[in-house]
């Protein structure tokens, strides 16, 4: 019996559930002070200096590695279930996956186009969205910064930025090890030793591994093959160097997954013949509770990702500080996916399969120069380059018939006979996609504190984009014997457009744009006493141009530029906290209005839907955020938070040939809830030479859309959590118990083409598992 169905281990965890109720509120940045019995701060580099973040004007949650842990958050995936304003785009693979922030994200499939959502990894920016969907390893905070980011960060941060920061080498010998176990053969390992090496240096090495089966069961030829899973494993090495006015760390890491995942799955009818082809136990209409495909190709994704980085601190001018950060970072992607999601070529629907490897390599380098902070007028001047060389080999293949020599199939079907190369066709066609991306910028900020209570901060960026790119794709041929011919998602027309159309007749489509933009921000902060900060800014954003650079990237249309996205973002908030430290309030609000939004459209090509990437126009998105902290008493702490966010095209580009306004005026983003909450608490007790630890959180999602002009509804969802732990006195040894998803609340991540396409993910089923953490000092 395996040990997450022995009925004492889930009685154990849903204990924790019940003990864990009382105890209700959102998990945020801070944990109990042990000694003052109160909130204890948080340091945070959201502006590129060590400040507690109750003192930065800039709406942000700061997670430490003790809230990451007992909220089981192992990847950004999770971040969702931690802050409301976060949503997550689902894709097939890791590189068609996105974060969206306030109801703001770039969704697209185009390798020649940035996020909207920054990834900074210990000070070096994340060139691609699937870059950042790794392990999350010893990672000692993660903030997540709201709004426009640009002026300091830069680069693909016009919607907000999450800056993860690793911990570091340690002044004693140090080890830890965690395992972890959960229902679905899920097994987690980690271990991390850390210690002196001599005089002022020190290091830190991990290493980790884990995997999983599957939520979702692949019926195909009767093998009831269990998949959505992942297998991950990597290592990490530290080098932190301190001496008299110098910091210096050198990282190194590795990751490697081989996941078959994320295979879409159909909760809805597709007529009786193709539901009787797909065979699903139960049948398919089954709406949020199916967890069958019959699929003749296994979606996988294989990401394989390394990188270095050096980054130093240096004490000159007597008062001020010169930080230089170089980092490269070298990832490939390898997606191989289901398209048709059956489970073979029948007369009159084809067969789709995808297989493709991106290749990425980035190169950047920042040095800022910063004054001494605690005097009335500090500063920071910095320089930005940063280079990513990105390549794409894509295929598509089909199966079509429009008639067929085997009999009909018990399903009513006539299976393409795969033997006659006559009635049946095999629609396939290549591309290669060479894009070369190029960012420099200079940067400042400075601040002015006219009183202990009022101070003004003003900031701007200059930034110079190249982007250039080149595709070649021949039109769509017969791979049995290369004549013309195209089928679902192929194309007739070779990448670089017909003469008719306007294009250069051949298989290559090549461009490139050049921008500069200067962006900037204004701050004014007032802080009546010690426990009270207001603040109110303005934001300009910007995000640089792209291309819609994809498989059936087809010139003259693809081939113009998509311009840049510049956004203006007002905010003002207040940061708080009374009652001794006890309670900590924090409430932003907000309205962002981003012009020439970049945004991907589904279309459909030869019965396939395919996407779009253009600049939809205008759209804006305005809300509020709240957060409370409380310690009531001294072990018990309660979190509450709050995001509403309403998100919309304010005015979508009018149709190109009739000068009609569109449709979508009006709608709601994709991916973004109107309302979101979470709620959750922790409580620790010394029990005489045991400690106990309760821990729950629930979160609440609004009713969402997968695309633009509000199609492709997700229903409103809550997910609740809790845990039970146990340890010595010391903490050195700690065993707890999970609950996932008490209430076993079904949802979906993505809805695409009306039920037809789900992402089901792994916590919309209920589980339960144990974990192991050991400490050596």
């Amino acid at each position: 019996m395996k040990f997450t169905q022995n009925p004492s281990v889930r009685a154990l965890a849903l204990s924790a559930t019940a003990l864990s109720l009382a105890f209700a509120g959102q998990a945020h940045a801070q944990e109990a002070a042990e000694e003052t019995g109160g909130i204890s701060e948080i340091v945070v580099t959201a502006q590129k200096v060590a400040e507690n973040v109750q003192d930065v004007p800039i709406a942000i949650t700061a997670l430490t590695s003790d809230r990451l842990e007992a909220a089981g958050t192992t990847s950004l995936e999770g971040l969702t279930q931690l802050v409301p304003s976060v949503t997550f785009r689902k894709g097939t693979t890791s590189a068609n996956s996105a974060i969206v922030m306030r109801g703001v994200g770039t969704i697209t499939f185009s390798v020649a186009a940035e996020p909207s959502v920054s990834t900074v990894v210990d000070g070096v920016v994340l060139s691609r969205s699937g870059q950042a969907f790794m392990d999350l390893v010893d990672a000692q905070r993660l903030e997540v910064l709201r709004g426009p980011q640009g002026t300091l960060f830069g680069k693909n941060a016009s919607a907000g930025l999450v800056n993860i920061v690793s911990k570091g080498g340690t002044d004693t010998l140090q080890a830890e090890a965690r395992a972890e176990a959960y229902e679905g053969d899920e097994y987690r390992l980690r271990a991390s030793v850390s210690g002196p090496l001599g005089e002022g240096l020190s290091a830190r090495v991990t290493g980790f591994y884990g995997s999983y089966d599957g939520n979702i069961t692949n019926v195909f030829g009767g093998k009831n093959e269990k998949i959505n899973g992942y297998e991950h494993y990597g290592a990490r090495g530290i080098l932190d160097y301190e001496g008299d006015g110098s910091k210096f760390r050198l990282i190194a890491d590795y990751f490697k997954a081989n996941d078959d995942c994320c295979a879409d799955v159909t909760t809805v009818s597709r007529g009786a013949v193709l539901d009787a082809e797909l065979g699903l136990p139960g049948g398919v209409a089954q709406g949020l509770n199916q967890r069958y495909v019959n699929h003749n190709l296994v979606t996988q994704t294989k990401d394989r990702q390394w990188s270095l980085t050096a980054s130093g601190d240096f004490d000159v001018f007597e008062s001020h500080t010169l930080s230089v950060i170089a980092g490269y970072r070298n990832w490939k992607n390898v997606e191989v996916r289901e398209g048709d999601f059956l489970p073979r070529a029948i007369v009159g629907t084809g067969e789709l399969h995808d297989s493709g490897e991106v290749r990425t390599q980035q190169l950047s380098l920042e040095v800022r120069l910063a004054s001494d902070q605690t005097q009335p007028f500090f500063y920071q001047v910095g320089a930005f380059a940063w280079g990513s060389n990105n390549q794409q080999d894509f295929t598509r293949r089909n199966i079509t018939c429009a008639t067929s020599t085997l009999p009909v199939a018990a399903s009513g079907a006539r299976p393409c006979n795969t033997a006659d190369t006559v009635n049946t066709l095999f629609p396939t066609a290549t591309s290669f996609s060479d894009v070369q991306s190029r960012n420099y910028a200079v940067f400042g900020q400075a601040t002015y504190r006219f009183s202990d209570m009022i101070s003004l901060t003003g900031g701007l960026r200059y930034t110079k984009d190249e982007l250039d790119y080149t595709h070649t794709r021949a039109p769509a041929v017969n791979a049995t014997n290369g004549l013309p011919a195209t089928g679902p998602g192929t194309n007739g027309n070779p990448a670089g457009g017909t003469l008719a159309s306007g294009g250069n007749g051949t298989n290559t489509s090549a461009g490139s744009s050049s921008n500069g933009n200067l962006s900037g921000r204004a701050v004014l902060q007032i802080t009546p006493s010690d426990d009270v900060m207001l603040y109110g800014s303005y934001t300009r954003g910007y995000k640089g141009p792209a291309f819609n650079v994809f498989f059936n990237h087809t010139a003259p249309t693809n081939a113009v530029p998509i311009d840049e996205e510049t956004s203006d973002a007002f905010e003002v908030g207040l940061k708080s906290q009374f009652l001794d430290n006890r309670v900590q309030f924090n409430v932003s609000a907000f309205t962002v209005t981003y012009n020439g939004f970049q945004a991907n459209n589904f279309v459909l090509l030869n019965g396939a839907v395919v996407s779009n990437l253009t600049n939809a126009g205008s759209v804006r998105s305005k809300g509020f955020e709240a957060d409370l902290l409380t310690v009531p008493v001294e072990g018990l702490t309660l979190r509450a938070s709050a995001a509403y966010a309403d998100a919309k095209v304010l005015k979508f580009n009018p149709n190109p040939s009739t000068n009609a306004p569109d449709a979508r005026n009006g709608t709601r983003l994709p991916l973004a809830p109107k309302f979101t909450y979470t709620l959750g608490g922790s409580y620790e007790r010394d029990l005489g030479g045991i400690k106990l630890y309760l821990d729950t959180d629930f979160r609440h999602v609004g009713k969402q859309f997968s695309d633009l002009g509000e199609s492709g509804p997700i229903d409103a969802y809550g997910i609740w959590n809790a845990g039970i732990g146990f340890s010595d006195a010391e903490d050195l040894y700690r065993l707890t118990f999970h609950a996932r998803n008490i209430t076993d609340k079904s949802y979906a991540l993505l809805n695409v083409s009306a039920g037809q396409r789900l992402q089901i993910p792994r916590d919309a089923d209920r589980y339960f598992g144990v974990s192991l953490r050991a400490k050596f000092q």
